[in-house]
């Protein structure tokens, strides 16, 4: 099939077309898509890499043009960057050439333009108002094209006249040779100097005419759009004297109400909560998305489907609970168009106001070296180290910072479609992660029978009890449960280990979420958590391994990956991708993203088995639908950076709460003390409350070794038994873990904790 043949480049437009680009001597030249737009080159190797992978981009406004023969010619930028490249005829150099020249003019151009006017002004003001909004915004943008248009044309004009002079110099050479071996190469550079003149000439042609045509479809239209905004402006006017008016009426009749009426005080809140935000905002045709490719596991990659696959309804689509072909419902949207249960409105009870500071982080010097040296290769909880080195939060409440992204559990309780409700678990996972991009600070080891509660029952529906179960080795267990229909529970055991460089701390022990309309189970385990730079250099974390989600009742698995950093990827950093499957190993949806800002997932339509990867792998290929965002990470608090990079659920943790458990993470004097800024004090705090811990150990061993006396108890040297949790054996995973066992809430409300231990 032949190829269709470039248009004359015209002024403004983006420009693309085959070159052949110079690559190295053993391959020589190599026929590469070459893209020119807003002043930047840049080649892909064939049309559809341009939607995930460029090859190279040189920006023209520092860069130098020079032609080398009828064909090739050559681009450089001062060194760092130069392409050899060649066209596939003399004309189609020319038009090359026109098009660069005109780009970096205008590039130039606009280049000193921003350096003049610096950032004064935004270039279009804010639009107020949805209709006013909208045409302010459709002037504006004929308004930017007409004045491009009109750029243009001075660069073609610059450009006939540096033209015309070197046409007039050749002609005047020409007139000057009366015989010999020259004439054959002026008459050749004549023939090439007019060719290149009549191109630009045909390009001021072209833009001349694009410009009247502008001029004369907006001029009506601009009047038009005048008037109404001063018939908008007038009537908006009007209606703000009138509200005025009512304001001051209804002040006057109700001066001593205190509260609205609970009917108008709902309808108002109602209104406003049933105000619905706008759709996609993006224009790009579905046909033409392009995905990246997932080179980093190499076991698959990911192309758009087929455009039938995006009209084709959910009767012909296995497992899909409604219409793919309906590009603007979200998620969440077609999951809970499926379920019949809609959810009632809640009714509005006053809800506590959380704090959304802590105090500043002092800024103590200590040096590291002289407390690491003697530490390498320890167990990381084994070592004293000061807290300094600590955030204001134990690791009980690092761990029920999992649950900060609650929603995405909440929406895979209505989920109809175990796959779809796979796809959420695995974004969930995923989420958990995110609090830890900036957290470089080492949590407090948790004391043993340390409880930490999370009571968002009211606000959010959920609450969650944390108790340190172990320590040595150190194990805490979790368990959530939430009113939608669903309960999370885990015991997590922490194994470290302090390198020199870096530290490596690799979580021990599942992860488990039951769904109790479903009855699905699933447990997975969490990765590998690397702190980089420990001796020198900024702290960093990277979050490296695999994930397996186990759906234990349907056989679905979603396999998770979590590249790690590296300085030679070309994959962006912290990056996730996966694969959801059902229990006879055919793919479903794939998942990607990062594991510190969102994830997306893209339905599968058609599998098929690629080209092998870098590692000789035979990669499968699928074929997806556009992709749909299911989670993205809460932006930080305002300061952050001085909280020790806390989340807004991070600064309510350690706030003061009545009536919690007396060994309740919030009530740990060091932890408390620290919070405060008075680091000294909570150093010496903490060596009081660790000295306490072994007392009680050593008591106990004590014990343990008197009952193993008589036959009929164990041998073991502590016998210590956890409060609110017993050990069992789990038949769906098989694994041993601690389980709730219920009492601590009954407990909290008769507020009777006699049965707790005196740790702190």
């Amino acid at each position: 099939m032949s190829e269709p043949k470039p248009p004359t480049p015209t002024p403004g437009d983006t420009y693309k077309g085959w070159l052949f680009k110079w690559t190295n001597y053993i391959k020589g030249y190599q026929r590469r898509w070459f893209v020119l737009s807003n002043g930047l080159l840049s080649y892909y190797r064939t049309q559809a890499e341009m939607g995930h992978t460029c090859r190279g981009t040189i920006n023209l406004a520092t860069a130098n043009i020079a032609v080398e023969d009828s064909c090739n010619f050559v681009i450089s930028n001062g060194g760092a960057q130069t392409y050899h490249l060649k066209a596939s005829s003399e004309v189609e150099r020319q038009r090359w050439i026109t098009a660069l020249e005109l780009a970096k003019a205008k590039a130039v151009r606009m280049q000193a333009e921003s350096d003049d006017s610096g950032d004064d002004c935004p270039a279009v003001p804010p639009a107020s108002g949805q209709g006013g909004g909208c045409r302010n915004s459709e002037i504006q943008s004929t308004l930017r094209t007409l004045n491009s248009k009109v750029e243009d044309l001075s660069t073609c004009n610059d450009l006939i006249v540096k033209h015309g002079s070197a046409l007039q110099r050749s002609l005047s050479e020409l007139e000057a040779i009366r015989v010999g071996g020259e004439m054959g190469e002026k008459i050749r550079q004549v023939t090439e100097r007019a060719t290149l003149f009549r191109i630009t000439s045909n390009a001021m042609i072209n833009a001349c005419r694009d410009f009247l045509s502008l001029a004369q479809n907006h001029s009506k239209r601009w009047q038009k759009a005048l008037q109404t905004e001063r018939d908008q402006r007038i009537r908006l006017e009007e209606t703000l004297e009138q509200l005025a008016k009512q304001h001051n009426h209804l002040e006057r009749a109700f001066r001593g109400a205190t509260v609205l009426p609970p009917s108008l005080s709902n309808l108002t809140l109602g209104t406003k909560g049933g105000v619905s935000g706008k759709g996609d905002a993006s224009d790009e045709d579905d046909d033409n998305e392009f995905f990246d490719a997932m080179e980093d596991p190499a076991e698959f990659i990911t192309v758009p489907a087929d455009p039938k696959y995006h009209r084709r309804s959910g009767s012909n689509v296995s497992g899909f609970s409604s219409e793919t072909g309906m590009d603007d419902q979200s998620f969440d949207e077609l999951s809970l168009a499926s379920n019949p249960e809609s959810p009632q409105p809640l009714e509005l009870e006053p809800v506590r106001q959380r704090r959304t500071r802590i105090p500043d982080k002092p800024n103590y010097y200590l040096n590291l070296w002289s407390i690491m040296k003697n530490c390498i290769g320890k167990e990381l909880s084994k070592i004293p180290m000061p807290v300094n080195f600590n955030e204001p939060l134990s690791m009980l409440q690092r761990l029920s910072e999992d649950l900060e992204y609650y929603e995405l559990l909440d929406k895979a309780a209505k989920c109809q479609n175990s796959l779809e409700q796979m796809c959420y678990v695995a974004a969930f996972t995923v989420s958990s992660y995110s609090t830890t991009v900036h957290r470089t600070g080492k949590p407090f080891n948790p004391l043993l029978g340390e409880t930490f509660e999370l009571d968002r029952l009211r606000e959010c529906g959920y609450r969650s009890l944390c108790e340190q179960v172990s320590h040595h080795p150190p194990a805490a267990a979790h368990h959530a449960m939430s009113e939608k229909g669903w309960t999370l529970r885990q015991e997590i055991a922490l194994a470290s280990k302090f390198r020199g460089k870096y530290l490596s701390i690799m979580p021990l022990g599942s992860i488990q979420c039951i769904f109790d309309k479903s009855n699905n189970h699933y447990s997975w385990k969490k990765v590998t958590t690397t702190v980089h730079n420990i001796i020198v250099g900024k702290l960093w974390i990277d979050q490296s391994g695999e994930i397996d989600v186990v759906n234990h009742k349907t056989g679905d698995r979603c396999h998770l990956k979590f590249a790690p950093y590296s300085y030679f990827s070309r994959d962006v950093p912290r990056k996730v991708t996966g694969v959801v499957t059902d229990k006879d190993g055919k793919a479903h949806y794939v998942l990607s993203g990062t594991w510190d800002e969102k994830m997306e997932f893209s339905k599968i339509m058609q599998s098929s088995k690629g080209e092998n990867g870098t590692e000789g792998k035979q990669r499968t290929v699928y074929q997806t639908l556009k992709p749909k965002e299911i989670w993205r990470k809460n932006p930080l608090p305002e300061g952050a950076e001085n909280m020790y990079f806390f989340s807004s659920l991070a600064l309510t943790l350690n706030e003061h709460e009545e009536g919690v458990a007396p060994t309740d993470s919030r009530r740990r004097p060091d932890q408390r003390l620290m919070e405060e800024g008075r680091w000294d004090e909570a150093n010496a705090e903490k060596q009081r409350l660790e000295e306490k811990q072994r007392i009680a150990r050593r008591e106990r061993e004590r014990e343990a070794v008197k009952a193993a006396s008589s036959p009929e108890e164990g041998t073991h040297p502590d016998n210590y038994q956890a409060l609110w949790f017993e050990k069992i054996d789990d038949t769906v995973s098989g694994e041993a873990l601690h389980v709730y066992k219920g009492g601590y809430w009954e407990a909290k409300e008769q507020g009777s904790w006699d049965m707790c231990a005196d740790i702190f």
